[in-house]
């Protein structure tokens, strides 16, 4: 992915966890609806004609009937790639996102946990994807992630996500207003929250109008903040994030100004080995094209720790590392700064 800085291609190990239908339990009214959702759950071999009906019932003028069926939807579309093909087949991905787009003004907010966490589960299948996109599935996606439930705004980012692995959709993903939005998700949701925020920023921000929007939202002071976190189980996701965003000059001031030069060195000082290295490799992207930022990264006395991670890295890690020893060492008298990329 353009811009990173994975020295051994960890960032994928890094975003492992986004993964599928993590929403809270339905509660059902009767003893018939939970008999339904159970045997819906365990049969292999139910009927198409179970399909249509659900997808009847997303068009039903009651709001109990369309919550049935999407539950029922996103249970048949948990596990199994074979069900998200049949239930795409019969046409259940638009009238869902139709019901999502809904003009109401006031939406029923566990109706669009639903709607969410099933269109996330049908995404899970790459043949689906374009479907998903071309029925409009990402300005609906991103007010739910705006406004929905806590779950609502998880299953949302992680179904952007995948939108987002389409690299067309990366831009337009991002001129619907997902990037402030995933921004807020990093900064005040839950853990999951900001786990998968940051995952979905991770790739939506391969792009440089993306790399923008992020930094005008205010990105890097979450972002340093959770990387000064060693509790928070956020420093390889952040700094990943973080790698990306780097190789624009806004995001290198916008670091700066945070305060995320010292954190930086802090976690080539105690990090574990793949930190050490993500944050080496951060500190030599701004370092090369700025000679003030070198004096930063100097006096928090970063050679030190550098010349110790230049010594255990891999052999990648230690060329990079090496490279910035070199340039902290250089005469600080240099006159100007390096032509930014």
């Amino acid at each position: 992915m353009e811009g990173t800085f994975n020295f051994n291609d960890n960032s994928s190990s890094a975003f492992s966890d986004c993964d599928s239908d993590r929403s809270t339990e339905f509660t059902t009214t009767t003893e018939n609806r939970i008999q339904r959702l159970l045997i819906t759950c365990a049969s292999d071999n139910y009927s198409d004609e179970l399909i249509r009906r659900l997808i009847l019932d997303l068009n039903s003028s009651s709001i109990d009937q369309q919550k049935q069926a999407t539950m029922e939807i996103r249970l048949l579309a948990k596990n199994k790639s074979e069900n998200r093909l049949r239930i795409a087949k019969a046409g259940a991905i638009k009238p869902l996102i139709s019901l999502l787009s809904s003009q109401s003004p006031v939406m029923d907010l566990q109706l669009q946990e639903y709607i969410v966490t099933a269109i996330l589960n049908l995404s899970l299948c790459d043949e689906n994807k374009e479907i998903i996109t071309s029925s409009g599935a990402i300005k609906p996606m991103v007010k739910a992630l705006k406004t929905g439930t806590p779950t609502a705004k998880e299953n949302a980012a992680c179904a952007l996500l995948r939108l987002s692995q389409t690299e067309e959709n990366k831009g337009a993903i991002g001129r619907c207003g997902a990037i402030p939005a995933l921004v807020n998700l990093l900064e005040n949701g839950g853990i999951r929250g900001k786990k998968d925020a940051s995952t979905a920023l991770y790739s939506l921000c391969s792009v440089n109008e993306n790399k923008i929007r992020a930094i005008k939202a205010g990105i890097m002071k979450p972002l340093v903040e959770l990387m000064a976190d060693f509790d928070s189980n956020m420093v390889d996701k952040s700094a990943y994030v973080m790698s990306v965003l780097v190789t624009v000059t806004e995001a290198r001031t916008a670091l700066a100004e945070e305060g995320g030069i010292p954190v930086l060195v802090e976690i080539v000082e105690v990090g574990t080995q793949r930190q050490k290295e993500i944050a080496a490799a951060i500190l030599l992207k701004i370092c090369e094209e700025n000679v003030s930022y070198r004096v930063m990264v100097c006096r928090e006395g970063a050679i030190p720790p550098l010349v110790c991670l230049s010594q255990s890295g891999t052999i990648r890690a230690k060329h990079k590392v090496e490279t910035l020893i070199e340039l902290l060492r250089q005469p600080r008298s240099s006159n100007a700064t390096v032509r930014a990329s």
